[in-house]
């Protein structure tokens, strides 16, 4: 019997956590967009997404040489000051600033949902449109898959190291949407009750007009 109610309290106490679930949920994706925003600022991190914006017919317009940027590829923690005069003439630090900003307002918009749910709720949308984005590269970008230098193992399915992070946004994707439903579902809730309260109470009179 003590079983039995010790299970029972604990599915409870587990239904109950949902509030802790998304708001956890809320400060995950937020960590995510500011991290990653802030890291835009840098050189390496724009240097790093320029294969994604120059093979990608809705973002190559933003570089001025996209089609050259295989031969001004550095790897991460590599200082080349040639490679960084061609990538500055390429447009690819005004366009990573950019896309920094755009994610630091993502990551700032979510973070406050843990206060406003309509705030809260526009970050949660931008955060969920993203990924549409970034998981199109898996299909534009040749350098999302392992190439074909020897091994037997590449293209299909084998994901590169780019292409790994690439991946990762599918959780960003249905985590921004829980946070969306979550929100959407508190607001109408909200709704609800005001209209309740400005309703007149039941068996209550309305006030009667003056005689004429």
């Amino acid at each position: 019997m003590n079983q039995v109610i010790h299970t029972g309290l604990s599915i409870v106490a587990a239904s109950r956590s949902n509030r802790i679930g998304i708001g956890a949920m809320k400060i995950a994706v937020a960590i995510i967009f500011l991290w990653i925003g802030a890291l835009k600022f840098v050189p390496y991190e724009a240097d790093s997404i320029t294969p994604f914006v120059a093979n990608s017919p809705v973002m190559s317009f933003f570089y001025e040489h996209p089609t050259e940027y295989k031969a001004h590829m550095t790897h991460e923690g590599e200082l080349k000051p040639a490679e960084r005069v061609w990538q500055t003439a390429n447009n690819t630090y005004g366009f990573s600033t950019g896309l920094g900003t755009l994610e630091l307002v993502i990551g700032g918009l979510t973070l406050a949902g843990l206060v406003s749910r309509r705030v809260g709720i526009v970050g949660a949308a931008l955060a969920f449109a993203t990924p549409f984005v970034t998981l199109s590269f898996l299909f534009t970008t040749p350098e999302a898959w392992v190439g074909a230098l020897g091994d037997a193992q590449h293209g299909f399915p084998y994901l590169s190291g780019a292409g790994r992070l690439v991946l990762k946004d599918v959780a960003l994707l249905a985590g921004a949407w829980l946070i969306m439903v979550d929100s959407a579902r508190a607001l109408l809730r909200d709704q609800h009750s005001a209209d309740l309260h400005r309703l007149p109470a039941r068996g209550s009179a309305e006030p009667l007009g003056r005689a004429a």
